[in-house]
């Protein structure tokens, strides 16, 4: 199914694996990566410039690659994911464009749409959290003052924690009760939750979505173009 030699692409591609893997472990660690990684694998992406054999066609696959980078930055301006993911995405697109071990069709752009599919995945993970403790008779919106409506919505955003860590607040106090804040956080400026017993969102790093986004794009390609294909071929 999926050919490996060792040349200058599949270089690539273990490169940008392990730039990826240091950079989830430490934003998991930390809560932040030091700009040294990226500065070290764009140096490297230069390097591996000067050993293609078709140096032409590289730079070319790199320049459109790199029309992520504009996108990544605005994304990042806007506080959609922070800084570090902007850079990650940026080296990422000079380290491996066009990376891939299938026969799948990718685009430059496949990482960043693949890890914006994959984030969703927590919100299931976050109804089947509030389901449990709705089956065990516990009353999660204990307190609070909402329509039934905001209830929903906040089964599907986050969940009632006893003690959060690395996770954002979605709740606000408002007179003597409790409301719910779907309000837009900015995704470096948003401060963890201190409270206890309170509805948070996880804060699972961008990073971790990336890394996984781009590990499927090596193997199956791009998840929104396979999804389309598959609707047009049933």
């Amino acid at each position: 199914m999926f050919e490996f030699s060792f040349d200058i692409n599949n270089l690539r591609i273990l490169l940008a694996v392990l730039m990826l893997s240091v950079a989830s472990i430490y934003d998991v660690w930390k809560r932040e990566i030091n700009d040294v990684l990226w500065i070290a694998f764009g140096i490297t992406s230069v390097i591996l410039i000067f050993f293609e054999p078709d140096l032409l066609t590289t730079l070319k696959g790199i320049g459109i690659s790199l029309l992520i980078a504009p996108i990544a930055l605005i994304i990042w301006r806007v506080g959609m994911f922070g800084g570090a993911d902007a850079l990650g995405l940026i080296v990422l697109a000079a380290l491996a464009p066009h990376a891939t071990l299938s026969a799948s069709q990718i685009t430059p752009f496949t990482t960043l749409t693949n890890a914006a599919i994959l984030s969703i995945l927590p919100i299931f993970l976050n109804i089947i959290r509030n389901l449990i403790a709705i089956s065990k008779h516990r009353d999660i919106f204990l307190g609070f003052q909402e329509t039934k409506l905001n209830k929903i919505i906040a089964m599907f955003l986050g969940y009632r924690a006893k003690n959060p860590k690395y996770s954002f607040p979605i709740e606000r106090i408002e007179g003597d009760h409790k409301k719910l804040d779907f309000s837009f956080r900015n995704a470096e400026r948003a401060e963890f939750s201190k409270a206890s017993d309170t509805w948070v969102t996880p804060g699972i790093p961008y990073m971790i979505y990336i890394t996984v986004g781009f590990v499927v794009q090596l193997l199956f390609g791009d998840i929104i173009f396979s999804m389309i294909s598959n609707i047009r071929g049933s």
